[in-house]
């Protein structure tokens, strides 16, 4: 083949191609920018001049891709293989690709003097980072938005503690005073240093579980829909805009943890205990190395899915555990010790470490008490480079949910709508499998129809056991707080006796949530032949039932002691409890326009206190109602005409409640 044949044009026709001049921009690729003298296009060889390497994919360029027939690198081909003529090298680039002369390399690897035959390196993740001119970017932009944004938050704050220090402060002073002149607290120093150990695994079980809890729906690393959608889709590196994030979160989580550690230094040095430097130095590890770990638990769950389903199905032994350890450290209050199970508890982990400090502080014996501060340190430390390390590496999609449920629940707070808020939360974590338990329908007949809510809301109760576990401990909160208050005797009688009642209506109200669920979606409810406050008086059948069960249930104890007229009146008290759950699920949307009704006055406008008395009319009527004829008979001796009168309160009040429910019922459906 010779030279003609290989594709070199004419003689006769070289004196027809244009002159390439040395134009701005010429010879210029289209893709990939780079110099080509003479050159006109990019294309290829002609079909006529195969390669000359024998391997595939040899002679590519490093940047453009594109083919150098019989090159191996991106230099100049050699003396035998480069046509004559600045038309010869035009299609593709084994001339002159790499734009300046041979003479005007630069010196070094890529250049003349580098060593023979290397490549360019090409691009690397260090050439292509844009996090630092991306930050500076949106920090410029946001700087006016965050300057307002720290104004609201200062005012929220200045507000928060203007309310705490004018309604709270008075009552705390009074309690602390109290407190040191040891009236009604004559036991309270040798009660606080027996229950220390137990108090502090209980709560420290408790900010466990509820940092788990959080990392269901938020976590420690969230980020606005914005910017998941579009800082990460930029080219930045992932950590450096995740980890401030974490570290953002420790920092809060620092606030309560310290303010907790305080008022347990002052409780210690009201009550005798200690002096309040000493017991500011024993509370300094539990403030600052648990909400840590805290704050690091929730990075591990977030950071793992697959944690999820986990932690959902081992949060109700974590409630028995709390309560087992509540009722510990009841006991230990009153002079029920374990000693081996506290040293046990001292020694199995952080909740432990973290006591032994305020052990001390109190005057109990803790030898090697500096041990277990250098390994709470130690944990931390570990857990915080863990967290640090995982904050940089939770999925995009996990990031994503998480925007997308926190701005629900957001939006939802701002309107008021609490209902909103729990689902938003309990959907996000995805639920447990239902338990595929079975229960026979009732047969059809004239009154079968009747017994099909009952049936459908128990069948819904055995597939989620959680409920009927969740009632089980508010019932024995509420009994334990009940004789509490009975104990103390005085004026802090009403006041334990309020809040049992607060926890009974919050155990009949886990059972009655079926029935938030018909309201949830009043279309639900096209199944049903009933009309619509038929079917919610049917949803009532189940809580009433099984709050009386667990009325006697709660009842036993006091029973035992010596009074028995309890195992009458606590199951009394499910009926109203069970029709204020039912009205609060017929409540409907949250009537915002509350909040502004009413004139400015020194203490704030009624507004707030008016939508609150709406919001919580069924708890308020209910326990408010059942607190006073319950007081006015412990106040008395004990009669059969007391107990007929707290019968007929009860009956009063569930009777009203009930009409309230039928009546917020319609009212629903018919602004459906």
């Amino acid at each position: 083949m010779n030279e003609t044949d290989a594709g070199e044009p004419p003689a006769g026709e070289r004196a027809e191609l244009p002159e390439v001049r040395p134009d701005r921009g010429a010879g210029l690729h289209p893709i990939c920018g780079c110099h080509r003298a003479g050159a006109t296009s990019h294309d290829g060889p002609e079909p006529d001049q195969p390669p000359a390497g024998p391997q595939r994919g040899a002679g590519l360029h490093s940047i453009c891709g594109c083919h150098r027939a019989g090159a191996t690198s991106h230099d100049e081909p050699e003396d035998d293989q480069q046509p004559d003529g600045p038309e010869r090298g035009a299609g593709n680039c084994a001339t002159s690709h790499d734009g300046p002369e041979p003479d005007q390399l630069p010196d070094g690897p890529g250049g003349r003097d580098g060593p023979e035959g290397q490549d360019d390196p090409g691009w690397t993740e260090e050439d292509d980072d844009r996090t630092a001119e991306t930050l500076g970017w949106l920090r410029a932009k946001r700087k006016a938005h965050q300057r307002q944004q720290r104004r609201d938050t200062a005012v929220l704050i200045y507000c928060a503690l203007l309310a705490v220090i004018g309604y709270g402060s008075g009552l705390v002073v009074h309690f602390l005073r109290e407190l040191e002149h040891g009236a009604h607290y004559g036991n309270a120093a040798v009660d606080l240093q027996r229950s220390i150990p137990a108090l502090f695994c209980t709560v420290t079980a408790a900010v466990a579980l509820l940092a788990a809890r959080d990392a269901l729906w938020r976590g420690p690393v969230v980020l606005p829909g914005p910017s998941v959608g579009w800082l990460l889709a930029q080219p930045v590196r992932r950590a450096a805009v995740l980890r401030p994030r974490y570290w953002q979160s420790a920092g809060i989580a620092l606030v309560p943890g310290v303010l907790v550690g305080v008022a347990g230094a002052v409780v210690l040095r009201v009550t005798g205990l200690a002096s309040i430097g000493a017991a500011l130095l024993a509370a300094v590890p539990a403030a600052l190395c648990l909400p840590a770990l805290a704050v690091a638990l929730g990075m591990v769950v977030e950071r793992r899915p697959e944690l999820t389903r986990t932690v959902r199905r081992f949060s109700a032994p974590v409630v028995l555990l709390l309560a087992a350890l509540g009722a510990q450290t009841v006991l230990a209050g009153a002079g029920h010790r374990v000693p081996v199970l506290e040293r046990i508890e001292l020694w199995s982990g952080p909740w432990g470490w973290a006591a032994q400090p305020e052990v001390r502080a109190a005057g109990g014996s803790v030898p090697g008490w500096p041990a277990a501060i250098a390994l709470l340190v130690l944990a931390t430390a570990a857990a915080a480079w863990h967290g640090h390390r995982d904050a940089g590496r939770v999925p995009t999609t996990q990031l994503r949910a998480r925007a997308a449920t926190a701005s629900t629940v957001s939006a939802a707070m701002y309107s008021m709508e609490l209902r909103t808020v729990k689902l938003a939360m309990v959907d996000a974590g995805g639920d447990l499998p239902a338990h595929r338990l079975r229960l026979p329908p009732p047969r059809a007949g004239r009154y079968g129809k009747y017994l099909v809510v009952v049936w459908r809301d128990l069948l819904t109760l055995l597939r989620t056991p959680g409920r009927l576990g969740k009632a089980a401990v508010w019932t024995a909160c509420a009994a334990g707080t009940a004789a509490l208050g009975v104990d103390l005797g005085g004026e802090r009688r009403p006041v334990g006796l309020l809040l049992g009642l607060l926890f009974g209506y919050f155990a009949v109200g886990a059972l009655a949530e079926p029935a938030r669920l018909e309201t949830d979606d009043v279309r639900r409810s096209a199944w049903s032949p009933f009309r619509f406050r038929t079917l919610m008086l049917q949803h009532g059948v189940v809580p009433l039932v099984l709050g009386a069960a667990l009325g006697v249930l709660a009842a036993i104890p006091f029973a035992v002691h010596g009074a028995p007229w309890t195992l009458l009146l606590m199951p009394l008290c499910a009926a109203p409890f069970t029709t204020a759950a039912l009205f609060g699920a017929c409540r409907g949307p949250a009537r915002t326009q509350l909040l502004f009704i009413g004139g400015a006055t020194p203490m704030g406008g009624p507004g707030p206190f008016l939508f609150m008395a709406w919001y919580a009319a069924g708890p308020l009527i209910s326990v408010g109602g059942l607190t006073f004829a319950l007081t006015s008979v412990l106040n008395h001796p004990l009669t059969a005409g007391a107990v007929a009168q707290t019968a007929l309160a009860a009956f009063a009040l569930s009777a009203l409640l009930t009409l309230m429910t039928t009546f917020s019922a319609d009212r629903l459906i018919r602004h459906s």
